[in-house]
């Protein structure tokens, strides 16, 4: 048993020395990856801020500040009838639009996972028609 050991060993040793040198050896160090939109941007802060959650966030109180800003210059929300047939204002369309992508990037994520640029490009589209025609 021993001798069917070594003859092992001696066979393996040159095979690990040659991916030694090949690069394996360097499995354990750490790699500079570059930018990546799931790592934290302030590890071991209470929330996980990712790059994709900034921007999520920032999004959504960009489009708030925008129609605060057309609120100020054109008051009284620019109600009218939708293909909905419901009397809907610019924050209702907001709403409307946001409750919709929710439900179109859970539907995608549970029929077809990742990745989510197809259903973003859905969404920007459910949007532009809320706002269009809703």
């Amino acid at each position: 048993m021993r001798r069917h050991l070594a003859t092992a060993a001696a066979l393996i040793a040159p095979s690990l020395a040659a991916a030694q040198q090949a690069g394996w050896g360097n499995l354990g160090k750490p790699v500079d990856k570059g930018f990546s939109w799931t790592d934290p941007l302030w590890p071991g802060f209470w929330m996980a801020w990712t790059p994709a959650t900034l921007a999520f966030f920032l999004a959504i109180f960009a489009a708030l500040a925008v129609l605060t800003v057309i609120e100020i210059r054109r008051p009284g929300g620019g109600e009218r009838l939708g293909v909905l047939g419901l009397v809907t204002t610019r924050g209702d369309r907001l709403f409307i639009t946001l409750l919709g992508a929710s439900y179109i990037f859970m539907a995608w994520l549970a029929l077809f996972g990742q990745p989510v640029w197809w259903p973003l490009a859905i969404s920007l589209g459910w949007g532009v028609f809320c706002f269009w025609k809703v």
